[in-house]
């Protein structure tokens, strides 16, 4: 059976009842339906342990992070723990490119999913109006005599789409405006979205929108949204998206599914919002972070931890026999045959996450081989003994079959982790300047021997410095498959240098993003994208969504 076709044999539950679970009454939710609800309540006091669940760095073999997550949960549930997921929501663009959806796989998903991977409560919609009411704000005026003086403006439309034609667009020909060349990002790469992330309330949104830096005048002095006017606007069309969303797994466990920032070109998280409410509701919340432990883990720890006053009280690093055999240099076609000596080569990926988790943020960590019918006994007993040698806890998932019993095991362990030594640390200070920053994630973190900085970079520090915002803290953006910043340097590099072509200020999201490599902010589709399989009948049934 496909996924949708699984999720689609499932009856759910009533939402109601999964909001009694945690406690919720009728008061606190706002039913979109039978089987979705946004929540109307504020966290409160912090009851629960908190679970980020990261990986090695993705291939094309998949790793199965989202589907670990749910299973851990549904794990959690089965041996009567009280536990919420906290998940971040699907990018229309990935659905209908190649990625797929991001509501797990197999007996391990969060329903209903065709809604949540589709328009789901229209949190996104939300934030792409908002995004680009600024951008004709911006535009007008300029249109109606630009009295600001805006003379080069650094704030961009955005889409939830994957369209590469809109990379490059030429906007405000008129007979006032000279045209300028100008671009698209896609919406999970929007400011807006970060922003809706970190705020804690409608007066935290409207001050963190009204800061966002909008353009410059010809001096080089800042002008800001709250100079348009802007903020209230915006917030008015974003208020509805600030409630978290509440959903169910196939087993019935709470899942609160709120916002989705691209972790290679922002900071990856569900919002801190929707993660301290699931910590004030359950013993258990189960989180996830984009990619692997060098960029969404990174991310987490550094960004949203930080900015939320949060600590995590485990880590689950999730691998897989093919992954690391990628990592190793296997061919992608050879992947079910059994390579011993290119799976020990790939281990060395694996090995610098675990560093990365246990020496540099000083966590407690559970390593988990998700499970995949190609694995072999040998191949299987290479890893687990390797970890064994380093005293490294792990535990096999096979959710994607089992569901939550696949998981006991994980849950089990998770459990133990929780209860460990937690020194948990930042991988750097803000009062560092913004090359020591850098520097220290790109040693502590990727392993690097060192950061070059263009002459490019060097002229945006010395405008943040001028600025006063040097304090913020960092996103690198960089790639996603590699540790450097070279997609095609895979498994465990060594001697490499990151090279920082240029420093972005997110100022209303208030932390600075620093572009490592080509970064593209607007995908494109693939030469046969998933939109083209899927299908839907007169009745409305959909297939080919996964």
């Amino acid at each position: 059976m496909t996924d949708i076709e699984i999720a689609n044999s499932v009856k759910p539950k009533k939402i109601r009842e999964i909001a009694k679970k945690l406690g919720l009454k009728n008061k606190d939710i706002i039913p979109y339906g039978d089987y979705k609800c946004k929540i109307n309540k504020k966290s409160g006091e912090k009851k629960g342990k908190l679970v980020l669940v990261t990986a090695i760095n993705p291939t094309s073999a998949g790793i199965g992070k989202t589907t670990v997550s749910i299973g851990l949960a549904d794990g959690l549930a089965k041996l009567n723990k009280s536990v919420c997921l906290a998940l971040r929501e699907p990018s229309l663009g990935p659905v209908f490119g190649i990625k797929g959806g991001a509501t797990g796989g197999g007996r391990s998903q969060v329903i209903p999913m065709e809604d949540i991977n589709l328009h789901f409560t229209g949190d996104f919609h939300a934030i792409t109006s908002a995004n680009n009411l600024l951008c004709a704000m911006i535009d007008n005026h300029i249109f109606q005599g630009n009295t600001l003086g805006i003379d080069k403006v650094l704030f961009h439309r955005c889409m939830d789409m994957n369209d590469r034609a809109l990379r490059s667009v030429t906007v405000g020909q008129t007979k006032i405006e000279s045209p300028r060349e100008d671009s698209f990002s896609i919406t999970s790469a929007s400011e807006i979205m970060a922003i809706m992330c970190l705020s804690d309330s409608i007066n935290d949104l409207k001050r963190r929108l009204g800061n966002i830096l909008v353009g410059l005048n010809k001096k080089g002095k800042p002008i800001f949204a709250k100079q348009l006017k802007a903020q209230d606007a915006m917030a008015i069309l974003l208020k509805d998206a600030l409630k978290p969303n509440l959903v169910q797994t196939l087993e019935g466990t709470p899942a609160i599914v709120h916002l989705g920032p691209f972790a290679n070109i922002a900071h990856g998280c569900n919002s801190i919002e929707a993660t301290k409410l699931s910590m004030s509701l359950a013993d258990y919340t189960i989180t996830e972070a984009g990619f692997g432990a060098d960029l969404g883990a990174e991310k987490f720890f550094d960004i949203k931890c930080r900015i939320g006053n949060l600590k995590p009280d485990a880590v689950v690093l999730v691998a897989t026999i093919q992954a690391l055999k990628l990592h190793g240099g296997c061919n992608k076609n050879n992947l079910k045959e059994e390579n011993i000596e290119l799976l020990e080569k790939g281990m060395g990926n694996l090995l610098r996450h675990i560093g990365i988790i246990k020496n540099t943020y000083k966590l407690p960590l559970v390593v988990t081989l998700n499970k995949y019918t190609s694995d072999t006994p040998k191949e299987v007993e290479l890893v687990l003994n390797k970890l064994k040698s380093l005293n490294v806890s792990y535990a096999i998932n096979d959710a994607w079959t089992s569901g939550g019993e696949g998981a006991i095991d994980l849950a089990n362990a998770v459990m133990d982790a929780c209860n460990e030594e937690n020194n948990f640390q930042f991988s750097y200070q803000l009062d560092e300047t913004i090359e020591e920053k850098i520097g220290n994630i790109a040693k502590k973190v990727y392993g690097a021997s060192g950061v070059i900085f263009t002459d490019k970079a060097k002229e945006s520090i010395a405008t943040i410095n001028n600025l006063g915002m040097n304090k913020f803290p960092i996103c690198i953006a960089k790639t996603q498959y590699s540790l450097s910043d070279n997609a095609k340097l895979i498994g465990a590099p060594e001697n490499f240098e990151i090279a920082i072509r240029d420093i972005e200020i997110r100022s209303g999201s208030e932390f600075l993003v620093a572009i490592a490599g080509d970064i593209m902010l607007m995908p494109g589709l693939s030469k046969t994208p998933a939109s083209m399989g899927m299908k839907i009948t007169n009745s409305g049934k959909i297939s080919g969504l996964f």
